[in-house]
């Protein structure tokens, strides 16, 4: 029996950066897919610590909080880079990637209905500090932070793959950014994962079918 259980909806959302973390490090994990209208009856929701998923099991250990999750699972996988200072600088980044999530999470019902032109525009503003950053660490030719991947990289590369869907193309104009997506994606396991049809057929939100 996998050792982790992760319990969301039927869509990527914030399990996705932890799919492609567990297939990229070769770990199992069983899926519990939560309805909206299991959901929406409010029970379920009700048992959840803060009345919200992501919930995570690893063994006897329950976690709530996407973040929570994605910080124990680097600790867990030593992907939380190689001292303290690489650790905060982990950190800053994926804090730095949940506003930018949560910017594109409040304006998604937009964007795809009208505002895609405009927010594309907006991309390059959103997207330089990481860019940035990943410029910064040997020319952009290895990871976000470090000579090594960390839960970092995995969210970073979950958010240059969903922008990927609304705005199909964009990344090229990112040429840094296209080269990083293209060594991820070429890493074999987790090559197989996002070719998998449980990735690929995964909506983005639940709420929308892409």
């Amino acid at each position: 029996v996998p050792p982790y259980t992760i319990v969301y909806f039927p869509s990527r959302g914030r399990c996705e950066v932890m799919r492609m973390l567990l297939a990229d490090q070769g770990q199992s994990w069983k899926e519990e897919v939560v309805t909206l209208d299991v959901w929406e009856q409010g029970t379920f929701k009700a048992s959840c610590l803060f009345g919200q998923i992501p919930k995570f099991q690893d063994g006897e250990l329950t976690l709530y909080q996407s973040n929570t999750i994605l910080r124990h699972l680097g600790r867990s996988f030593g992907l939380y880079g190689k001292d303290q200072q690489e650790a905060a600088l982990v950190d800053m980044v994926n804090d730095g990637l949940e506003d930018l999530f949560r910017r594109i999470a409040r304006q998604y019902r937009h964007i795809l209905k009208e505002g895609k032109d405009q927010y594309q525009k907006e991309l390059p503003g959103h997207l330089k500090p990481f860019e940035t950053l990943l410029a910064q660490n040997r020319g952009g030719q290895s990871f976000i932070v470090g000579d090594q991947i960390s839960f970092a990289d995995y969210r970073l590369l979950d958010v240059l793959l969903n922008l990927e869907l609304l705005f199909p193309g964009y990344l090229n104009d990112f040429p840094l950014f296209s080269a990083y997506v293209a060594r991820l994606k070429s890493r074999p396991k987790l090559k197989a994962f996002l070719e998998s049809p449980e990735h690929v057929n995964r909506p983005l939100a639940a709420c929308i079918k892409m």
